[in-house]
């Protein structure tokens, strides 16, 4: 039974790295013999949703047809307009929806107008309807945590080091690893660091070692605005974000956001306690004035610890490498414990072998029940 689901997932799986801020969805549409008619998935922020796209290749009288989707059809007019309209004027007599859109705007409003006007709607969820919101797993949680789903890059040592003693970590792990890193970079609206790892590493940040239509935000949490305008994060302008805790409005802090600001990077300031930058609060800002879905953290020990101690990681992605470095100065630490039952409990999502690497991908248990 709706065999033609699959399918319509594996085109939502190519709308990532295109679609953002909108989400991964695919549309297949079926005539009464079952034949397929047209396809298609939702394109660039701006441009046609998967079912607008299918039925612009379809190139048929599609009065009776069965429109499959993954994502609730659209009722409301945002970049484009709604997609239950789109299927309504073209005859489809029938929509199966892997699952509903958590948008307010949509929530059961596009399967409502849908069924007003006559085409049966089945709400399948089951396999497809967790595979729909895994799929769009930043969507759902900005729409309705209001903040991105956070995760955090680790790689390691197999005895769990980041780096040598001299803070060495290029590479511990190998080529396999650091390819499909990158196509875990793909999936986020944006990269999150710390100013000592730009200070240390001066890292690009961006996606390279796969093809992507849209390169991330990167960001930068940097209290006192100590970032160069010519560090490579900064290259090319644009698309570049640095949180600080400093009150702009001061002379000093002033010229240096200035700076920053001529070399295309937008600067806002979400002080905390202790000088820090509000990590919190730059989730919460990340979701309603940039509408980032997935944030990708790859930073050092200072700031995954913080990150960590305030339970704003969602998901682990940790890389292990086939390597024993020993013992020395913990580099992953993010605070003292004093008995096991105080430790972070985790839950294996997948367990994967990378070329000679593992790939564990663990959340908190309980972490994606929103």
């Amino acid at each position: 039974m709706h065999i033609v689901l699959p399918r319509a997932h594996w085109l939502a799986e190519g709308s990532i790295g295109v679609s953002e801020p909108n989400p991964r969805v695919g549309c297949v549409l079926t005539g009464s013999d079952g034949r397929t008619l047209g396809e298609g998935r939702t394109d660039a922020a701006g441009g046609p949703h998967a079912e607008v796209v299918a039925l612009r290749t379809a190139g048929h009288d599609l009065h009776g047809a069965t429109a499959y989707v993954t994502l609730e059809p659209c009722s409301h007019h945002g970049r484009t307009p709604p997609c239950c309209d789109a299927l309504i004027a073209a005859g489809i007599a029938r929509v199966v929806v892997a699952i509903e859109d958590p948008n307010p705007l949509v929530a059961g409003q596009g399967i409502a107008r849908l069924r007003a006007a006559g085409i049966e709607v089945e709400v399948v969820d089951g396999e497809w309807g967790r595979a729909s919101r895994e799929l769009n797993i930043g969507f759902f949680s900005r729409m309705i945590r209001k903040r991105p789903w956070v995760r955090m890059k680790i790689a390691a040592s197999l005895d769990g080091r980041t780096a040598l003693e001299n803070g060495t970590s290029q590479w511990i792990t190998g080529e396999a690893a650091r390819i499909d890193g990158h196509a875990w970079r793909k999936r986020a609206g944006a990269i999150l660091t710390g100013i000592g790892t730009v200070l240390e590493d001066d890292p690009r940040l961006d996606v390279r070692l796969v093809d992507t239509e849209v390169q991330p935000w990167r960001v930068v949490i940097d209290s006192r605005l100590e970032l160069a305008p010519v560090a490579r994060i900064v290259q090319p302008p644009g698309r570049v974000l640095v949180y600080c805790s400093l009150d702009l409005t001061q002379a000093e802090a002033a010229a240096r956001a200035k700076a920053l600001s001529d070399a295309g990077v937008t600067v806002r300031s979400l002080p905390g306690a202790l000088g820090k930058v509000d990590l919190a609060a730059v989730l919460d800002d990340l979701a309603a004035n940039f509408e980032i879905n997935e944030l990708h953290v790859e930073a050092g020990h200072k700031l995954n610890g913080s990150l960590m101690r305030e339970c704003l990681v969602d998901e682990f992605l940790v890389y292990l490498a086939p390597t024993m470095i020993g013992l020395g100065r913990e580099m992953a630490r993010f605070g003292p414990l004093e008995q096991l039952s105080q430790a972070l409990a985790l839950r294996y999502e997948s367990v994967e072998r990378v070329g000679d690497d593992l790939r564990i991908v663990a959340r908190p248990p309980g972490r994606a029940d929103f």
